[in-house]
């Protein structure tokens, strides 16, 4: 008989490589995992992996191979006749929201939806993984253009965070994006508030050098709530530390990108012609890149 996996020395030795920005030895040893679990039998391993490979081919803009691995997790779990789990509404969750990032709302609305009715069969009220979820399903919205749908799963989210421990850095994001939403719907004041708070509790999170991988979300709410206010100077000073920010944790990704993008902007509006025009070069550079990637 095959001995199974040791998970929670794969877990540990996964996180090592994101502490250290070690990004370049994530995916081999992800692919390695994978295969030994594979050659194992460890269904249960094969599952585990396959969501964190989901997750981090998202974060690097790698979507193809992010759809790829949910399918092949996703049909697996059918198989094994596992698709009124929890683990399935999980799987169903990594994958939609790499499909929200990819720009297909339509599938990514389908397998929110799909994990939202198994946990409400199977979960209680207030379950943490609500608050996940709606989130997402939140972030989906606002890409449609439902701007009030999308803050009352902000707030929803928001309602179970704030009732865990130690659940700052989660309540800074959920802040975040109903900030956002209240900007788009012209309440600036709320847009405001949220903000304020969401940055608090950010620099309350950690020691300085090792940040929260989504304080750069926060920054780049400033950096907007700033422009829209005509506050150019400090707008582009939030933008480029969610850039070195994003660099950190995630790479330059396609996130990066659309900040360069959002600095060229700001930059116009300084009138810094030469670095506005080196901000569009670069985000051109890395679509070019991320596109013969996919």
């Amino acid at each position: 008989m095959k001995q199974g996996m040791d998970i929670e020395n794969f877990f540990a030795e996964l996180d090592e490589y994101f502490r250290k920005n070690e990004l370049d030895k994530v995916e081999p040893y992800l692919l390695s995992s994978l295969e030994e679990a594979k050659e194992n039998g460890d269904y249960a391993a094969y599952i585990s992996i396959g969501n964190e490979m989901i997750g981090f081919y998202r974060s690097v803009s790698q979507y193809k191979k992010s759809f790829d691995i949910a399918e092949d997790v996703l049909l697996l779990m059918e198989e094994l006749q596992l698709e009124d789990s929890e683990h399935f509404a999980t799987t169903l969750l990594n994958a939609a929201t790499a499909y929200r990032a990819a720009g297909d709302a339509k599938q990514a609305y389908r397998y929110y939806r799909q994990a939202l009715a198994i946990y409400d069969r199977l979960l209680p009220a207030g379950d943490y993984r609500f608050a996940g979820l709606y989130n997402n399903m939140g972030i989906l919205l606002e890409q449609m253009g439902e701007n009030g749908e999308a803050a009352e799963m902000s707030l929803k989210a928001l309602e179970i965070i704030r009732a865990l421990r130690e659940s700052e850095a989660e309540q800074a994001t959920t802040l975040t994006n109903l900030a956002l939403l209240y900007f788009k719907m012209d309440r600036t004041d709320e847009a405001s508030a949220a903000l304020k708070e969401a940055l608090g509790l950010f620099e309350g999170v950690g020691d300085g050098e090792e940040t929260d991988a989504h304080y750069s979300a926060a920054l780049a709410g400033v950096g907007e709530a700033y422009y829209r206010m005509g506050d150019y100077g400090n707008a582009l000073a939030s933008y480029e530390k969610a850039l070195a920010e994003v660099k950190k944790h995630f790479g330059e990704n396609q996130s990066y990108a659309v900040l360069c993008e959002n600095c060229a902007a700001v930059c116009d509006c300084l009138k810094e012609e030469g670095k506005a025009q080196a901000y569009r070069a670069r985000a051109q550079e890395i679509y070019g890149k991320l596109d013969g990637n996919r």
